[in-house]
């Protein structure tokens, strides 16, 4: 019943190392992956920023300095865009690179991109879709962000 019991474990702990080595294979790939990490706010007031954080990595380590950032609306359409946005930071150019993107937008006030009124006569909802590419042309799936509340002025 013993040896039963011992020879369960070591195929449950080999089975277990298994799956992290094959995880572990996956995270550097040719195309860039991107993943969402965390949003500062989900109410933007006049004055404020929100900052998205996203982490991601790529095995050639190419990845350009600019990363597609999409503004979706859901009430005020007349305020959407479309931009390359330049990450301020610089990344490294190394094998299986990884790391985090910081991207910053302002509602006024601060000298970052800035996020626009709403359009319409009340408070608006957005989420922001973004995606990363590498020198190659290879582009990571996009991302889309919780949802951003900006008030009204």
């Amino acid at each position: 019943e013993m040896k039963v019991y011992r020879m369960k474990a070591k195929i449950s702990i080999a089975f277990v190392l298994a799956i992290m080595v094959a995880c572990k294979k996956d995270k550097f790939t040719t195309k860039p992956q991107l993943s969402f990490t965390s949003m500062n706010t989900e109410v933007l007031s006049p004055n404020q920023s929100v900052i998205f954080t996203m982490h991601y990595t790529d095995r050639e380590g190419d990845i350009q300095q600019t990363l597609f950032v999409q503004k979706v609306t859901k009430n005020c359409t007349a305020s959407d865009f479309e931009a390359p946005y330049q990450i301020p930071q610089t990344l490294p150019k190394q094998a299986n690179a990884e790391g985090d993107i910081q991207v910053r937008f302002s509602y006024g006030g601060v000298p970052y991109p800035q996020i626009k009124e709403p359009a319409c006569l009340q408070n608006d909802t957005r989420v922001f879709r973004f995606a990363l590419s590498d020198l190659e042309g290879n582009t990571s799936d996009t991302i889309v962000s919780p949802q951003l509340v900006i008030i009204k002025r």
